[in-house]
């Protein structure tokens, strides 16, 4: 069995950080998301996978290389166009041949990995298996017609959804998912939806069976999943202290304190992971929260938040909290006067301010 993750997509609702990142390699508990998709499929036994990535950045495949680091073999796929899910399929057949595959979107997250998806799509032996997920907001995603314990029907973003249910973003087929890609014509938007493909498996005989995902699963596309995957994450999270905590420091809870971080005089309640080469002086640093690589925090309050990489948090006295920091982004106390809130903000940005 192989696998192929999407990597493309233009991150629109996470702006402006995908402006220069690609949403894909956002770190979650300090591990980019991508990573996470390739762990669970090799822990699953798969290990020929291809990656498939918007031809116009390398940024993807740059960062994963050919997956030795993983243990796993990657080839990576462009896409010259985002034209839709059965188009990344379309454009993977000389990689998947006739073999089954897993079909995995790579901003997804599932507790608990995928081997119990590989197995049932292996004892039903349908053509196609889906993974569904009970969500406020089906109208968001593919949402299945169900009939009993059968999948009658698949619809794209419905206006009146037939089920609470989403096709999450785990799919396993075998070869026939190909010629259901051919055969769709593009939707009013201009993509070839993979919905429509699973309607034409139904509607051309073709088995399709699913699981339900009883656990949580994010789609980390909008601010709020990102921050509910961290926190979810964060909470399987040993305890581990490969940096520097000074005697005046305390640490409650599991707290990760990454090699080369150092936390001085500053109160960690976990779950929370302090990245490397990250000083943490003087400050208070809440619980589900992630700070990455290179980030100084001095004399501030943050929690529930993921800041990114060379972040710089200095003496801010209202606690930071259910915040997203790009790179390099600096949140600093203004010492002039008169006081006043001074900020420079990209296209997109969000700020809350009391």
């Amino acid at each position: 069995m192989k696998a192929l993750i999407t990597s493309g997509g233009r991150g629109t609702r996470l702006r402006p950080i995908t402006h220069t990142k690609n949403k894909h390699l956002i770190p979650i508990a300090n591990k980019p998301i991508l990573h996470y998709a390739i762990d669970y499929l090799r822990d699953a036994g798969i290990t020929d996978i291809g990656v498939v990535y918007s031809a116009d950045s390398r940024e993807v495949p740059d960062r994963l290389g050919d997956g030795s680091q993983f243990g796993v073999s990657l080839t990576h796929i462009p896409q010259e166009a985002p034209l839709g899910l059965a188009h990344v399929v379309k454009i993977s057949q000389s990689f998947i041949g006739a073999e089954p595959f897993v079909f995995y979107l790579g901003d997804n997250m599932v507790v608990g990995g995928i081997q119990r998806f590989v197995d049932a799509f292996q004892a039903a032996g349908s053509n196609c298996h889906l993974t569904l997920a009970k969500v406020k907001d089906p109208e968001r995603f593919g949402v299945p017609e169900l009939d009993g314990d059968r999948i009658v029907g698949i619809e794209e973003k419905p206006t009146h959804p037939k089920s609470k249910y989403a096709v999450a973003g785990i799919y396993l087929y075998d070869s026939s998912i190909f010629e259901a890609c051919h055969a769709i014509e593009p939707s009013a938007r201009g993509e070839l939806e993979i919905s429509d493909a699973h309607q034409w498996l139904l509607t051309n005989g073709r088995q399709v069976t699913y699981s339900e995902i009883t656990g949580w699963w994010k789609d980390t596309g909008k601010p709020i999943d990102l921050l509910e995957a961290n926190r979810l994450v964060l909470e399987h999270l040993p305890a581990q202290q490969d940096g520097y905590v000074d005697p005046k420091s305390a640490l409650f809870g599991n707290v990760v304190v990454e090699e080369g971080a150092e936390v001085i005089n500053s109160v960690i309640r976990g779950p929370a992971i302090i990245g490397k080469r990250t000083k943490v002086t003087d400050s208070y640093v809440g619980p589900f929260t992630s700070i990455y690589h290179d980030c100084t925090v001095r004399g501030s309050e943050i929690e529930y938040s993921i800041v990114l990489a060379g972040c710089q948090i200095l003496d801010v006295h209202t606690r930071i909290e259910g915040s997203l920091l790009g790179d390099e982004v600096e949140l600093v106390r203004a010492a002039d006067k008169p006081r006043v809130n001074r900020f420079m903000l990209s296209d997109q940005s969000r700020v809350e301010i009391v």
